[in-house]
């Protein structure tokens, strides 16, 4: 449902970033709420986004967008761009080798063998990519149930997202603009006793006193399980797996989906730059070098908080509804603690700096950094070209110019101000900028040399 920040900057990089926030709920405050002893919900805390992320980024908000509208949207952006999405096809399994993957495909015509370069699993949980290449996928299942239903409220349509807590109760609330309704996600509450057949009838009196208003209309509801696993791998020879195929989370901070996107991001310009011959095939190690560390470290993260908000019993009722909300009241008191809350809700946090990608620093930002925004001059604009170049801060040196016109990357040079000195650059200093929009070297001294060590190390020899 919801879509953070650094992938509407991603989408951003396509041109179709506005477009889609046109489509959905721009979501600026999130309130928390606890049934009081009247039976109402009293608002716990409020985060305003536009106090939490200025200046972060373009897009100081959540959007909520549901995910069947999501792949609607895109689908029609790859037929724009001319490619097809073959329906009712299915994978079969497949066999690689130096030189390529053969793979066996069933769809509506039977069975058909078909070769590629690459195959990218983007199949799910039940990932076949996964099973075929015998991967591993350690993790657990969530001893709580919980339940997802579209539901319409007779006060009408709330076009906030609500947290709403309870003593047995943990219920988030967005609205959904192409239906006008509200998703409904939380926990299944413990009393009940054949969740195999749970309806919303079945808990209308728990769900209810905790909205504060009444359902008139439910349009779907199900009861499903929540699991934390990741893959022991992300790549085996010429295959690689993304997203639900390669982690699952929880639901806390609306994480999942914005991850897989990051990891097709990662995958996609290596990808391009490997198959065009403009880059060394040992690029692509780099994704599951890049990936999978951030991948555990959040599997990790969210397991803990949400293991703390689900906790039955004394413990999880006083989480939700005395420390998780003090903790969230003093941490965003705080700017430089509302500006963390916010880049790590909105992946704006994620960094490389241990990548063999990453190298140098100049200023406060080091190689792996995903590139500082600074509004002013909008620095972000010629990332829509999806390709390597050169930001620098002030008057590039004459050596850095003939430099990054040799190797054919575009220079960007930025007026000196403030708002650079502000955000961490280095003035004069070279930035290599990948085309996702993290830094790959930094260099203030010898920038040019650096420069070009660097681009030719990564090129094949043919194009060297």
């Amino acid at each position: 449902m919801v879509v953070q920040a650094r992938t509407l900057e991603f989408y951003r990089q396509f041109e179709f970033a506005d477009e889609m926030i046109g489509d959905g709920i721009v979501i600026r405050e999130v309130h928390l709420r606890e049934a009081g002893r009247d039976g109402r919900p009293h608002e716990v805390v409020r985060l305003k986004f536009d106090d939490l992320g200025a200046g972060v980024s373009p897009y100081p908000f959540a959007l909520t967008f549901p995910q069947d509208d999501h792949e609607r949207f895109l689908h029609a952006k790859l037929a724009d761009a001319g490619a097809t999405v073959e329906w009712n096809t299915a994978l079969d399994g497949f066999t690689q080798n130096d030189r390529g993957v053969e793979a066996t495909l069933q769809g509506p015509n039977g069975t058909q063998r078909a070769s590629f370069d690459y195959v990218c699993g983007c199949d799910g949980a039940h990932s076949n990519v996964r099973r075929t290449l015998g991967l591993g996928f350690p993790g657990a299942t969530y001893e709580q149930l919980f339940f997802v239903c579209d539901a319409r409220f007779s006060t009408g349509f709330d076009p906030s997202l609500n947290a709403n807590l309870g003593e047995h109760l943990l219920l988030l609330s967005f609205p959904v603009r192409s239906s006008g309704m509200q998703r409904l996600i939380g926990l299944l509450p413990p009393d009940v006793t054949d969740p195999d057949n749970a309806t919303f009838e079945t808990i209308r009196s728990k769900v209810e006193p905790v909205l504060g208003t009444t359902v008139s209309e439910v349009n779907w509801f199900a009861v499903y399980r929540v699991h934390h696993r990741v893959a022991e791998r992300f790549r085996v020879g010429r295959a690689f797996i993304l997203g639900d195929a390669a982690h699952i989370h929880s639901p806390a901070g609306g994480q999942g989906m914005n991850t897989g996107i990051g990891d097709a991001m990662n995958l996609g310009w290596k990808l391009a730059d490997v198959v065009r011959g403009r880059a060394r095939e040992t690029l692509l190690d780099t994704f599951e070098e890049e990936r999978i560390r951030f991948a555990r470290a959040l599997v990790a993260t969210t397991d803990r908080a949400f293991t703390a908000m689900v906790a039955p019993g004394w413990r999880g009722m006083l989480t939700r509804r005395f420390l998780a909300p003090l903790a969230i009241t003093v941490a965003t008191s705080i700017p430089e603690a509302r500006h963390a809350v916010f880049r790590v809700v909105s992946q704006t946090h994620i960094d490389y700096p241990e990548s063999s990608l990453s190298e140098g620093s100049a200023g406060k930002i080091r190689g792996g950094d995903r590139l500082p925004w600074i509004g002013s001059v909008d620095n972000y604009a010629p990332l829509r070209s999806l390709d390597w170049q050169v930001h620098c801060f002030g008057e590039p040196g004459a050596d850095l110019r003939s430099a990054s016109e040799r190797l054919g990357v575009a220079l960007h040079a930025f007026a000196w101000s403030n708002d650079a000195a502000r955000a961490g650059f280095a003035e004069n200093a070279c930035y290599l900028v990948r085309p996702d929009g993290y830094v790959a070297l930094a260099a203030d001294r010898d920038a040019a040399d650096r420069l070009i060590d660097y681009v030719m190390r990564g090129r094949p020899a043919a194009t060297a």
